[in-house]
């Protein structure tokens, strides 16, 4: 999911409803849950690629900051 922001990766999880979990790893030490929610559609809604964005550019600040 480069378009939330590098080192993104998406965890598709199937059961009778589609669900998916935004996550970054690459930084040291640390795995950040951007994002969770249950997808309605085939395609992910913008607002849901909108807030992980916001949560990944506040995760590197919070990183930049140590």
């Amino acid at each position: 999911m480069t378009v939330v922001g590098p080192g993104t990766i998406e965890i598709r999880i199937h059961t009778g409803v589609e669900h998916r979990v935004f996550v970054v790893t690459k930084f040291a030490g640390q795995i950040y849950v951007l994002h969770a929610f249950e997808k309605k559609s085939q395609k992910t809604a913008q607002r849901d690629i909108d807030l992980a964005g916001r949560r990944y550019r506040q995760v590197v600040m919070k990183e930049r900051a140590r």
